[in-house]
């Protein structure tokens, strides 16, 4: 395994797995597959709706939990003082833990000024040994960074061989923030599996379009967190690191950068006014 020191000194896997859009009920065998399989970082958010069986999974894999590196997301109708504190501890309890190794604001939007104050008390108070966000572009990561009192350790984006984020890329580095990857099989979309360089390239290594892709990230210093419902599909996205790319082959698969979303497209105004809809229902829900 390969590991990331965040800015706080806690070191994060490279590689992990991620349980979005898996049901609840499914994703305890699924975790228990995948840590199985070697892995020991999960992802999962308020918003899957999983936490309650990425906890369940955890336990029944026997494996300790201070092996296991365990990721979770506030959503956006939990920001607010004294909200988001109240919803990171309600996460615990799904979980079945004490803590989180890594805590993210899962998008950019409402007051998330507010939650991060409550993400910076809940480190402090130890139920999350790092603090970070999601979906965050440069310009609102630069924001908080510069008026929060603890700095984000992490930002998880939209990021594959179709959108690379270099520029995003720069930008966390440039602010001691790590880069984590969400959709590095671009969701499948725009013919990923099939692509002809991948291919090619996995051909001559003798690994799988995705084994490619994923090694491509990882090279680039972004974590990544593949998702997959089929223990032998886990185990081989997993086994990427007995093999080196080539400076040709990075060089070509650079290449397939379109530099724009794929999966979820966070400058489509229409698109995000659904979102901050239903965002705004579920916070009225609550009241």
């Amino acid at each position: 395994m390969e590991y990331r020191t965040l800015s706080n000194g806690v070191r994060m896997p490279m590689l992990g797995y991620g349980v979005f859009q898996i049901d609840d009920a499914t994703t305890e065998r699924c975790v228990k597959d995948a840590i199985a399989s070697g892995y020991r970082m999960v992802d999962t958010a308020q918003a899957y709706g999983n936490e309650r069986g990425v906890g369940a999974g955890i336990k029944a894999s026997g494996v300790p939990r201070d092996e296991l590196f365990v990721v979770s997301k506030v959503w956006v109708s939990n920001y607010g003082e004294g909200k988001t504190y109240d919803s990171v501890k309600r996460s615990l309890e799904l979980l079945g833990t004490d803590h989180v190794d890594l805590m993210l604001l899962h998008q950019a939007y409402s007051d998330y000024h507010a939650a991060w104050r409550d993400m910076e008390r809940a480190y402090e108070d130890g139920l999350a040994r790092a603090i970070g966000v999601s979906n965050f572009d440069p310009t609102r990561l630069l924001d908080l960074c510069t008026f929060a009192e603890v700095a984000p350790m992490v930002n998880q984006v939209e990021t594959h061989v179709f959108w690379q984020q270099h520029y995003a890329h720069q930008n966390m580095e440039s602010l001691g923030v790590a880069h984590m990857a969400w959709g590095p099989f671009a969701e499948g979309a725009n013919g990923f599996f099939a692509n002809p360089l991948l291919s090619e390239i996995g051909e001559k290594h003798g690994k799988s379009v995705g084994q490619v892709a994923l090694r491509y990230l990882l090279d680039l210093g972004v974590i990544v967190i593949p998702k997959s419902t089929h223990r032998e599909r886990m185990e081989e996205n997993f086994d990427v690191f007995d093999f080196d790319l080539t400076d040709d082959d990075r060089a070509r698969i650079a290449e397939l950068d379109c530099d724009r979303s794929i999966c979820y497209d966070h400058r489509d105004v229409q698109l995000i006014g659904g979102l901050l809809q239903l965002v705004k229902g579920q916070i009225e829900a609550q009241a």
